[in-house]
């Protein structure tokens, strides 16, 4: 089963100093967890993404769509990157994802593609 591992941080987190040296840190863990799982073969795909600032979302009403600049979701964590995995079932997921390094407040969220 292939299973999506979102990971969602303060945008903030990263800023001044002692951000830039946070995220060195956590580029290298995550640097390390990637390297591991695609010796296993585990790992299908993965990427950090640019900042919410770079986001255009497209949104659809009554058949009409407008373009908006930024993220759709208006919240204090933004979607930082994902991994793409492959794993007998949720309970190896969930292990793999709490290895995922985040920022103290960062939040992990794992969810199984869905086959059409």
């Amino acid at each position: 089963m292939q299973y999506m591992i979102l990971i969602y941080e303060p945008e903030e987190a990263y800023a001044g100093e002692a951000g830039q040296a946070a995220l060195q840190d956590i580029v290298a863990r995550h640097m390390a967890l990637a390297g591991e799982l695609s010796a296993a073969g585990t790992m299908k795909g993965g990427s950090a993404l640019q900042g919410t600032d770079t986001a255009t979302t497209i949104i659809t009403s009554n058949g009409q769509q407008t373009l908006h600049d930024g993220p759709f979701a208006e919240t204090r964590e933004h979607l930082g990157g994902y991994y793409l995995i492959e794993t007998p079932n949720l309970d190896d997921a969930l292990a793999i994802a709490r290895r995922v390094p985040v920022v103290d407040g960062g939040k992990v969220e794992v969810r199984p593609l869905a086959n059409y």
